[in-house]
């Protein structure tokens, strides 16, 4: 039976100045062994080239999934989640839309772990995200680039 009651969103690291960062990266990286290659051994190059291009491929894969429908809430962040995580309501005592410091509360973007008992974040870009509180008070913060449909979607899925 297909569930026509689900929202999903998936997101990704498009900030321009992460791949200007990395774009830079890579090309001192080649810059710097045409300069100095008579220095380097054959797996000293390959290392210095294969490295700036793997974290490349690894940008390029990393995504964050979150799925919400009746049943619950489910989230992974691809490749370091192969499986979603899920939290039925059941076990969830409040879930919200809200703003966030992604920098102050969890420093920074990715799969953090939150200071100062903030919880657990899964966060790509921006400072808008799903607070969970679970009923065992643990926190989980989904960010989102929906804020405004999600909150429609809580709202509605919670009536």
């Amino acid at each position: 039976m297909e569930n026509k009651f689900e929202f999903t969103e998936k997101q990704r690291f498009t900030q321009w100045w992460l791949w200007l960062l990395l774009s830079a990266v890579m090309v001192y990286t080649i810059y710097n062994l045409i300069e100095d290659r008579q220095y380097f051994s054959t797996l000293e190059l390959t290392l210095s080239i294969a490295l700036p291009i793997l974290i490349i491929i690894l940008f390029l894969s990393l995504r964050l999934e979150t799925k919400i429908d009746e049943h619950g809430i489910s989230v992974r962040f691809f490749p370091f989640q192969i499986t979603f995580r899920y939290y039925p309501w059941k076990n969830i005592k409040k879930a919200y839309v809200r703003k966030y410091s992604p920098l102050a509360e969890y420093g920074g973007w990715g799969l953090r772990q939150g200071l100062f008992g903030t919880g657990k974040a899964y966060n790509v870009k921006g400072n808008q995200g799903l607070q969970i509180i679970l009923n065992d008070e643990k926190k989980v913060l989904i960010g989102t680039q929906k804020f405004e449909e999600m909150g429609k979607f809580l709202t509605e899925i919670k009536s």
